[in-house]
């Protein structure tokens, strides 16, 4: 198959960079990438992953979290398990 369409998308700078990163690691270029998702969204006719928004709970909890309130810390893995009852 001939490849001759041309996508232009602006990002982040540093998110293209991470991505890049880890596209590497997987071995593929960011032209494979895309073209991948693409292949996706044409077999699934929707994007191949869940695209939600978060219920009021969570969104308070998010807020919450990003403006550093009510967050647990525990000096190890063993004392956050033990808070938790686990």
């Amino acid at each position: 198959m001939t490849k001759t369409a041309m996508i232009t998308a602006r990002v982040d700078p540093k998110l293209k960079r991470r991505t890049e990163k880890v596209l590497k690691n997987l071995g593929l270029t960011t032209s494979q990438a895309i073209t991948l998702f693409f292949h996706q969204i044409s077999l699934r006719q929707a994007l191949p992953f869940a695209v939600t928004t978060p219920n009021t709970e969570t969104a308070k909890a998010i807020e919450q979290a990003l403006a550093g309130l009510n967050l647990h810390t525990a000096e190890t893995v063993d004392e956050l398990f033990e808070d938790l009852g686990a």
